[in-house]
């Protein structure tokens, strides 16, 4: 187990109840007619009282049904059950949808948070493919009853069944709103393009006034010397701040006896079919009811190896693969806009394939969200390199990770300013999440351009404590790729903001404002500065050098 590694088993041992305690719950349950019309309708299924029983207790806990505990638990397959409901309707059952019966439009992807109905085209005969609860059947048996030739108009599938279809139906519309919706909504904050004509203008105009100025005058050189050093000496000063703030401690506080909301967790994958099985196992952990997970594995669809692999690991109904149609920019955040539209949680979080997060992460969030302010709507969880010994990279990773996510983004959140997210273990409240477009499919630095954007709206950020843990890059190589696309994202996002410049400044207000030019183009600047301020202190060292010796010689 390497450095931070979680014990096998995980927190969600902890949450199993004995068949005492259920019953009990059972008992009460007597009093609901929900439940004992459903207990009633599973038990002429052949279900047997026992099972029922369990799964009653947990969704009684859990704020959810019998039917929807057995199907989660895996104690009974998703095509049996519907089957056997198909029987006792005496409807037909089919296991496979044809998605040119569909007619594709944007209602179409409600039927993706809430798998009830969908209609079909072009059939003399079955007109509707339902998913029935168990709940709603002696109401369809009644309605069966006085309407026989309803029979013929309705048919049975499974809720994953009819998913697939709609997604595949609607697959090419869906790609070309993930590319192209924040661009068409508010192109003013999309990176489709870049650099305005404007922008481009005044770009040449300072570089050319400051070479002349440099030429024509030698104290220019030092008024921008001066500049860079002030600049430099700023963004430093404000990670020395965060040495001051106090760090968040860990808090799984909720409210007693409230169930708890389903929780969307997605994961873009790429060419990731050797972590596949690590990644399953992980998400397996997370200490939140099955029944109430919901976890897209985002893939691009001709990625046929990390599909394959990832249906090999015999995935829980909590779990949908996801297949993205290749279209350009292949991009992670068109990637999980492409999903968004059938996210079925209150709450969403977004991890990489290689990420281990920590068992009581979701819990975590979910109880900071309750009591931190309504503005606050989104939660980023620190960042911890396991693989810190392995070169003197990632050591160098793990100093750096340790920095921003113990210290200076818990401090930026403590006092409201703008805080550019990491691009993983994100936790937001989805509605928002949508409501601002999502991510930005154009910009390489998702994250940073998401978290300003909020900011912007009149949002905030938080931290959480519970940590995720990757691996960083060992050699050069992989390094200055995955840095090199870090400074054209942070680039990216500067450009968009800074389109202009008093709209920003009204919209963030002066300490918003002041602390992204230090976090975002402080980055960029300094790191354009290094070899400058290397070759100046050089050079004063130089200079010094050259006068001690002058002094030899007049000794």
């Amino acid at each position: 187990m390497r450095i931070g590694e979680y014990a096998p088993g995980g927190a969600i041992d902890r949450l199993r109840t004995n068949h005492s305690q259920n019953d009990r719950v059972v008992v009460e349950a007597e009093d609901d007619e929900l439940f004992r019309t459903e207990a009633r309708v599973l038990q002429e299924l052949g279900i047997g009282k026992p099972m029922i029983a369990e799964a009653a207790g947990l969704a009684r806990q859990n704020g959810t049904t019998i039917e929807q505990e057995l199907l989660s638990s895996g104690w009974i397959l998703a095509e049996n059950y519907y089957a056997g409901l198909a029987r006792l309707l005496r409807l037909e059952f089919i296991d496979r949808l044809n998605p040119e019966l569909i007619h594709d439009s944007d209602v179409l992807d409600t039927q993706l948070i809430e798998t009830k109905v969908l209609k079909l085209q072009y059939l003399p005969q079955h007109a509707h493919a339902i998913v029935p609860q168990a709940r709603q059947i002696p109401a369809l048996q009644a309605r069966l009853a006085a309407r026989p030739d309803l029979r013929e108009q309705l048919l049975i599938t499974t809720p994953a069944e009819m998913r697939r279809a709609i997604w595949e139906r609607g697959a090419q519309r869906r790609v070309k709103q993930s590319v192209n919706t924040l661009f068409e909504r508010d192109p003013d904050v999309s990176a489709r393009i870049v650099l305005l004509g404007k922008q481009g203008f005044i770009a040449g105009v300072a570089v050319t006034a400051l070479a002349a100025g440099i030429l024509a005058n030698a104290n220019v050189l030092l008024v921008a010397h001066i500049f860079v050093s002030l600049f430099y000496l700023a963004s430093m000063l404000i990670r020395f701040m965060a040495l001051t703030k106090p760090v968040p401690r860990f808090n799984l506080r909720t409210a007693d006896g409230d169930p708890l909301p389903v929780y969307t967790v997605m994961v873009g994958l790429y060419r990731e079919a050797a972590v596949a099985e690590q990644l399953i196992t992980c998400l397996k952990r997370l200490n939140w009811p099955v029944s109430k997970l919901d976890i897209k594995l985002v893939c691009e669809a001709d990625d046929r190896e990390t599909i394959a692999a990832l249906t090999a690991q015999a995935l829980g109904t909590q779990f949908e693969i996801i297949e993205v149609p290749p279209a350009r920019p292949r991009t992670k955040p068109k990637a999980l806009n492409y999903a968004l539209a059938s996210a079925r949680g209150e709450l969403l979080a977004v991890y990489d394939a290689e990420d281990r997060p920590h068992p009581d992460q979701l819990r975590e969030a979910y109880a900071t969200f309750r009591a931190s302010p309504d503005d606050v709507v989104c939660l980023q969880a620190p960042l911890i390199i396991a693989n810190a010994r392995d070169s003197w990279i990632s050591a160098a990773f793990a100093l750096e990770y340790s920095a921003l996510f113990r210290m200076l983004l818990p401090m930026l959140a403590l006092m409201r300013l703008p805080m550019p997210l990491g691009g993983t273990s994100n936790h937001f409240k989805t509605s928002i999440l949508k409501e601002t477009g999502g991510w930005d499919p154009h910009n390489v630095t998702e994250d940073a351009d998401l978290g300003m954007r909020l900011y912007r709206r009149g949002y905030r950020c938080g931290v959480l404590s519970s940590q995720t843990l990757e691996d960083a890059p060992v050699t050069a190589a992989t390094w200055l790729h995955q840095r090199t696309r870090w400074f054209k994202g942070w680039l990216q996002t500067w450009l968009v903001l800074m389109r202009d410049p008093a709209l920003l400044m009204r919209e963030m207000g002066p300490a918003g404002f002041a602390v992204f030019q230090l976090l975002i183009a402080g980055m960029l600047l300094s790191a354009l500065a290094h070899p400058w301020m290397l070759f100046f202190i050089s050079a004063a060292l130089l200079d010094l050098a050259e006068r001690n010796s002058a002094k030899d010689l007049v000794h």
